[in-house]
């Protein structure tokens, strides 16, 4: 699959909730191409800012040749997509990374946070029954209306107990009997190593989607690497690129 650098036109930008933002992104290039589980990567404006931003992708509108990406502020760049208005020209990179393979199983979508979004591209995309497990801090959500429409379950949790699950998504999984043939998650490093325990203990596969700070998001730096049980044939030894071997990776075959 080809990385295309080019411009995107942003079709709108909207605040979910308190530092949260949704943005759509016209670039029939890049969406006639990309798969759940990828990401692309966003430039800023200023030319000090060298660096790009790799944003995972939520929803793939391959009609309308549109992205939906929905984002947390956490600096410059960020903040910047944040204040742009519809009409504006972005420059991404993209579609980067591996997505979630898609298999004909009863799946169970898991998602913590800013790793939530990825889960809705998905369950659209899966064809057998979906049941959607997401953790929130508290009642302040976003994507609910979607992830209800996509999946054929939901199940939330949130650490101050004030919607759903009081505690994080396992505790949900296990309080609400949640079952499934495969597992799919995407989130903080201690949510993965919950899901992959949950893998090991259900004996099916655990999909991963991984969060890391990127630098060139095409694998050429190695800023972006993880543990792995193998050793890689790029760098010789027991790392993974999260960009470029993944972002998804088979549970059991990472060291969380």
């Amino acid at each position: 699959m080809a990385k295309i650098q080019c411009k995107a036109q942003v079709v709108s930008v909207e605040k979910l909730q308190e530092g949260i933002f949704s943005m759509w992104l016209e670039v029939p290039e890049i969406a006639s191409q990309a798969a759940a589980g990828q990401f692309i990567s966003l430039y800023c404006k200023s030319e000090d800012k060298l660096l790009p931003r790799p944003i995972s992708l939520c929803e793939i509108d391959k009609e309308k040749g549109q992205l939906r990406l929905v984002f947390r502020v956490v600096g410059y760049g960020t903040d910047e997509f944040s204040h742009m208005k519809a009409g504006e020209e972005i420059t991404v990179l993209g579609p980067l990374g591996n997505g979630f393979p898609l298999e004909e199983k009863e799946a169970v979508l898991i998602g913590g946070g800013i790793g939530i979004p990825p889960m809705l591209q998905l369950a659209k995309e899966l064809s057998g029954k979906v049941t959607v497990v997401v953790g929130y801090r508290d009642a302040d959500t976003f994507l609910m209306k979607e992830l209800e429409e996509a999946a054929d379950q939901v199940v939330v949790a949130t650490e101050d107990g004030s919607l759903g699950t009081k505690g994080n998504v396992i505790d949900a999984i296990r309080e609400q009997g949640v079952k499934g043939e495969v597992l799919y998650s995407c989130g903080p490093t201690p949510m993965l190593r919950g899901v992959k325990t949950l893998g090991e203990e259900w004996g099916v596969p655990a999909w991963i989607s991984m969060e890391e700070k990127m630098a060139c998001g095409i694998g050429a730096c190695l800023a972006c690497v993880c543990q792995s049980k193998e050793v890689d044939d790029h760098s010789k030894v027991h790392n993974k690129r999260i960009c470029k071997d993944g972002p998804v990776f088979l549970a059991e075959e990472i060291e969380l």
